[in-house]
């Protein structure tokens, strides 16, 4: 029989009271100490169960939580899009890897206590941790331990709940019940503990290792250039990165050569991960993704609770013009959404905007590296409306109502990635922007040979990563608060960025 948790028979570590803090340093300190004894208890009644003794109920330990009371509408700098509520009321959020998330949860603090003159509140949540949640990074629970025990484990223990693992506050539909705290963030503690955990899972890298800026591929040529790329500026070590992570957690250091990868044929993840890593995880982040708008959901469901600053796409597509080229440049500033992925999360009559700091930051970046700029830099670039689409082989079936909306949008390219990840920008307010390289034009019968692929490839895959590394260093030198655009919040927006 299942032990019901609801009736308060679980057993707990002593209840903590909220506190007021009116320094951010002191509340995260709070928060780690919370957080801290919380898990330990659950690991330790975990190592009791797996060691043979019988527990006398069900355990519990819950998230720690940081809470705000406002009373006035107060008077905000209206350019700030976040670190402020909109109006009076109490807003809550639950708290999880206060360690992980240290420096983002000082500055939001700060701008809170800095905006508001008020002191936030840290205590205890009545949210529980799922045991799942309850282990440390990298931790490894052996198997058979667990086949020998006498009681399931969710007799003994929460686990993840899927009523707070969701993402209505993000999508905006949420609606809490009378007398209850406001979203005081995007994402409950759940939520970014459940990305937390498939994060290991898609990239063979711990979130650790991510940085605040993220470039997306679907092409392993773009992973090995960045890796040559990055193997030489740690080697080299008068850059100002600090170490090459590679998937597996394969760490090379500042000064280090890059040791050889795992022998006997390891296996790569899903969507591997490289970071070129930077104190404060201001380094840059590379994904492979594959190929789909599945895949492009997925990652950026997760990637998005680490709040990055920026992702940017750059990845192949399909011409659509007559006058494009192959190795010419794709800026996108609009999207046809017919990837079908996020439908339920973010509606297709739903604008997808093109956000003016990141596209002025590609743009530079194009007229630097290809050393063009004004009406030379139209002879390679055009900036235009980008379709997505969730059918890899639409060429094989009849296409002519699909090409008639393409003609209707003014679409200048195809691929199968680009507005999912723009789309889950917008809908997590992670400012995006894509940039591909025209690879082939079927409406016009002009595909890649053999030979040409190869010579396509070699010419302009460090061309365009090489793009999308200087428009990502061009973002990291703007204020976050100018780069977080007031486009991506809405009027009833949580407080934290």
């Amino acid at each position: 029989m299942t032990v019901d948790f609801s009736i308060g028979l679980h057993k707990s570590p002593p209840p903590l009271a909220f506190e007021s803090f009116d320094q951010a340093q002191a509340a995260v300190d709070r928060l780690m100490e919370i957080y801290g004894r919380n898990t330990a208890y659950l690991r330790a009644a975990f190592q009791d169960v797996v060691n043979g003794r019988d527990l006398p109920g069900p355990v519990r330990a819950c998230y720690p939580a940081i809470r705000i009371r406002v009373t006035t509408y107060d008077l905000i700098d209206t350019r700030l899009s976040f670190g402020h509520v909109a109006e009076p009321g109490v807003y809550q959020t639950t708290v999880t890897q206060p360690t992980l998330f240290r420096e983002y949860y000082l500055a939001q603090i700060g701008l809170l206590i800095q905006n508001h003159h008020v002191a936030v509140e840290v205590g205890e949540s009545e949210v529980p941790i799922p045991l799942h949640f309850a282990f440390p990074e990298g931790a490894y629970v052996e198997g058979e331990r667990l086949e020998g025990m006498r009681r399931p484990l969710r007799d003994l223990f929460d686990v993840p709940a899927l009523a707070v693992t969701d993402d209505a506050i993000v999508n905006g539909s949420w609606r809490g019940r009378e007398g209850e705290p406001r979203p005081l963030a995007p994402f409950t503690a759940q939520r970014v503990d459940y990305s937390l955990h498939r994060l290991q899972h898609y990239t063979a890298t711990a979130p650790t290792h991510f940085q605040n800026y993220v470039l997306f591929t679907n092409y392993q040529f773009y992973v090995d250039e960045f890796c040559a790329r990055a193997r030489a500026l740690i080697a080299d070590g008068t850059g100002d990165y600090d170490a090459l992570v590679e998937p597996g957690n394969r760490i090379t250091r500042r000064g280090e050569a890059a040791a050889n990868p795992p022998s006997g044929g390891a296996r790569l993840p899903q969507m591997p991960a490289y970071h070129l890593v930077r104190p404060d995880h201001a380094g840059i982040t590379l994904v492979n993704i594959g190929v789909g708008p599945s895949n492009a959901k997925t990652i950026t469901d997760h990637i998005a609770v680490l709040r990055p600053h920026a992702w940017l796409m750059l990845g192949h597509c399909a011409g659509l013009r007559d006058s494009q080229r192959l190795g010419d440049y794709v800026l996108a500033h609009g999207y046809v959404r017919e990837d079908h992925v996020l439908d339920d999360d973010l509606p297709t009559w739903v604008p997808v905007p093109p956000l003016a700091e990141v596209q002025v930051a590609l743009e530079q970046a194009v007229e630097e590296v290809a050393g063009l700029s004004g009406w030379e830099l139209k002879r390679i670039m055009r900036t235009g409306t980008v379709a997505s689409i969730d059918n890899r082989n639409w060429e094989l079936r009849d296409h002519t109502e699909l090409v008639q909306r393409f003609t209707q949008s003014r679409a200048i390219a195809l691929d199968m990635e680009s507005a999912t990840i723009a789309a889950n920008g917008f809908r997590f307010r992670v400012p995006y922007g894509t940039l591909l390289c025209v690879s082939d034009k079927p409406l016009h019968g002009e595909l890649k040979l053999p030979g040409m692929a190869s010579a396509f490839y070699r010419d302009q895959v460090n061309q365009h990563l090489e793009i999308g590394i200087r428009a990502l260093e061009l973002l990291r030198e703007m204020p976050p608060e100018r780069l977080h655009s007031r486009k991506l919040r809405t009027f009833m927006e949580t407080a934290f960025q």
